[in-house]
């Protein structure tokens, strides 16, 4: 089976059996009967808690590469809930059969017109995305149907010190209020608190948005203004107006255009009391943001593996509470990855890979790292194009890795490895061991390493002490091998630093004592390592990291990636065998050293309920077709 059929970590796939779709998806329920005749869900009929066993028992679903999990009955609501409604690619592909291909020729002939005339195909699909893509407003709006609380919306908790319960796949639309209007509106996918901390029950629900988030330009707007920004939390509806809340789009394309051409149906829109309403969603929440005023929100077991903490972030008060008849809640579970967002990102991957070489000149192809989190790895392939004649050294590559960390949420990231294409064309960022391997045996040490200090990193990450501000660091690789890589460990380390073990050929994890409190303490431990190796004999080893668990981080390439990435801060972390400055650039002329230890300002990992698991194993013993997938 090819790459496109296998999702990532050994994932079980079942492809999905092609039902006939008559016309579009209108609401969460259209697509449910749909996976259903298709055999693409189960029916969960056993009352179920959403605190923590809606989530475990979706996250083993994923892993086994499962269907969609329709929850009938869920403990203290009325309503039904549904997860893993993406948690295969292959059903990603499947919910949007229809049009995802008409989207890809629309993203390939922004990228290059001539796209449109190399088929019929391609020519005639153009026009019919373009006929969906507009919003239109319209007199019925099934989500008004019916009024309720934020009490009686499913409460769903996924990991045990979560701060309350979250609503976690919402479509959080902002107008603009300078240039009002539905194409100056922003949807974006933004975790909402519904319980716990200092809400007012019923009357407040926190609002997470990070940086560099598009509802941020539009809460300073409302700050110039001194008024409150109108705000509507939308939840199911048509699968891609999900989908379009996820999608990175460069600023100025509203994403309920791209919503319309996905769902192939235009986005439909009511106007109530000056709110835009998404007429065909399942749940809609409408409030106001103050624009002054937060409270504390979290903590929240995220998308890198860890909690998010308690930090000060807005908050909605909210006005009214909406849904349609027989409404479906959707929700996913995030964390370690792979989950079910990892499917997200090779679908948005697969529709905005043709735009990369057109939004950043001589750049070839560029991965987030699932594994390592997202925005802390991002691997790269530029190009040497303007200097051909003699022997290449980074150069331009180091004008795309410029671009890539200003290029929209690219500018999170914390490491950026970048290679030339011309050394090995058919290289690929997906190959990530094999890409490790390529870069270390060409990076020149001593110059080939670029930091930024003091600048802003991903709100979810901890790996600095203070949040949203950390450092960068580009790795960039050019020209013929310089070094042939060890595949054994060339020196008998002494105590505390004997156990070792290689990861991958110039990779090489030492597990070492616990980073203490005393931070000046847990340098100098890992200064008097860095004297302790022979540059020598370790020349063929260019990479070297302190761990916790050699056995964890080796067991496989994702633990390295996860520990490694997540649990440094590049301008703190990295040491150098005979490292310098000189001309205040730094380098080493012997190893790399990574300090991966957890460290007391790490948020904590997640770990899961032990009792929990043992009421989900009933869950499951009762469930003949969850019985036959999970045991």
């Amino acid at each position: 089976m090819g790459e496109d059929t296998v999702p990532r970590s050994g994932l079980i796939s079942h492809r999905p059996k092609v039902g006939r779709l008559a016309r579009p998806y209108r609401c969460t329920e259209d697509c449910i009967r749909d996976l259903d005749k298709t055999g693409q869900l189960i029916r969960v009929q056993e009352e179920v808690s959403p605190y923590l066993e809606m989530a475990e028992l979706t996250r083993r679903v994923y892993k086994a590469g499962g269907p969609a999990l329709l929850f009938e009955q869920v403990s203290g609501t009325p309503f039904r809930s549904v997860s893993n409604l993406f948690g295969t690619v292959d059903r990603g592909r499947y919910i949007f059969r229809k049009t995802l291909s008409s989207v890809k020729a629309a993203v390939r002939f922004k990228a290059d017109v001539r796209t449109a005339f190399t088929s019929l195909k391609n020519l005639f699909s153009l026009p019919l995305a373009a006929l969906h893509s507009l919003p239109i407003y319209t007199r019925s709006a099934p989500v008004l149907a019916c009024e309720t609380t934020v009490s009686k919306l499913p409460q769903i908790v996924s990991w045990p010190l979560d701060g309350g319960a979250f609503i976690t796949l919402p479509q959080v639309l902002s107008e603009d209020p300078e240039e009002p209007g539905l194409l100056n509106t922003n949807l974006g996918m933004y975790r909402i608190q519904l319980s716990g901390n200092d809400y007012q029950v019923e009357k407040e629900v926190g609002l997470h948005y990070q940086i560099h988030r598009g509802i941020g330009i539009h809460h300073a707007k409302a700050i110039k203004q001194n008024h409150p920004l109108k705000v509507c939390i939308f939840v199911g509806g048509p699968p891609a107006h999900t989908f379009a809340a996820v999608m990175p789009l460069p600023e100025g394309l509203s994403e309920v255009i791209f919503a319309g051409m996905l769902a192939g149906r235009n986005f439909r829109f009511k106007k109530w009391r000056g709110y835009q309403i998404a007429a065909e969603a399942d749940f809609c929440l409408v409030g106001t943001i103050d624009p002054y005023e937060t409270k504390p929100e979290g903590p929240f077991g995220d998308h890198l593996g860890y909690y998010s903490l308690t930090h000060d972030f807005p908050y909605m008060k909210v006005e009214k509470v909406f849904h349609r008849k027989n409404a479906i809640w959707p929700f996913t579970v995030v964390g370690r990855p792979p989950q079910e967002d990892t499917t997200f990102g090779r679908l948005i991957h697969e529709i905005s890979s043709p735009m990369v070489p057109v939004e950043i000149p001589g750049l070839k192809e560029l991965h987030a790292v699932d594994e390592a989190g997202v925005h802390p790895l991002l691997l790269a392939i530029g190009s040497e194009r303007y200097v051909p004649y003699r022997q290449r050294i980074p150069m331009e590559l180091l004008t795309q890795a410029n671009a890539i960390l200003g290029f929209n949420q690219c500018s999170l990231a914390k490491y950026l490895l970048i290679v030339a294409e011309e050394d090995k064309p058919d290289l690929s960022t997906h190959e990530i061991e094999v890409f490790f391997v390529h870069l270390l045996e060409r990076i020149d040490l001593t110059r080939d390493i670029h930091f930024q200090t003091r600048t802003t990193i991903d709100t979810l990450d901890y790996s600095s002490q203070e949040l949203n501000f950390g450092s960068k660091v580009v790795f960039a690789a050019a020209g013929p091998k310089i070094r042939e890589l060890a595949t054994e460990i060339p020196q008998h380390l002494s105590v505390p630093f004997e156990k070792a073990k290689m990861v991958m050929p110039g990779v090489c994890a030492v597990e070492s004592p616990t980073f203490s409190d005393d931070y000046d303490q847990a340098r100098a431990q890992v200064k008097s390592f860095c004297a302790e190796v022979n540059p020598d004999q370790w020349r063929a080893i260019p990479l070297i990291v302190l761990v916790d668990d050699v056995q964890f981080c080796t067991a496989d390439l994702a633990n390295f990636l996860w520990l490694t990435f997540t649990r440094s801060n590049p301008s703190e972390d990295i040491y150098g065998v005979q490292e310098f400055v000189e001309n205040k650039h730094w380098g080493t002329y012997g190893s790399l050293v990574i300090d991966a230890r957890f460290k007391p300002h790490n948020a904590p990992p997640l770990i899961e309920s032990e009792a929990v698991n043992k009421r989900v194993d009933q869950i499951i013993d009762n469930n003949p077709q969850l019985d036959r997938l999970l045991n």
